[in-house]
């Protein structure tokens, strides 16, 4: 039982921090979310917005930040 208590508090912890991401993201000089790139359908009734190049840039960004911890981590 202690280590579901564990994951779920480790999982909401990490939930706040995306949450708390997005909440301050909107608040940014850059057009995040609204790159070049990202797909907007608009229809009559509805509305789709898939962030394509928002999704690369990222997934690079994280990949470099995990990758630097990770080296540092390791020495």
């Amino acid at each position: 039982m202690k280590s579901i208590a564990t994951t779920m508090i480790l999982t909401g912890g990490v939930l706040l921090v995306l949450g708390l991401l997005m909440f301050f993201a909107a608040r940014l000089p850059f057009p995040f979310g609204r790159l070049p790139g990202d797909i907007h359908v608009h229809g009559r009734n509805t509305t789709f917005h898939f962030p394509v190049v928002t999704c690369i840039v990222v997934s690079v960004v994280l990949t470099l930040i995990l990758n630097l911890l990770m080296r540092i981590v390791n020495r």
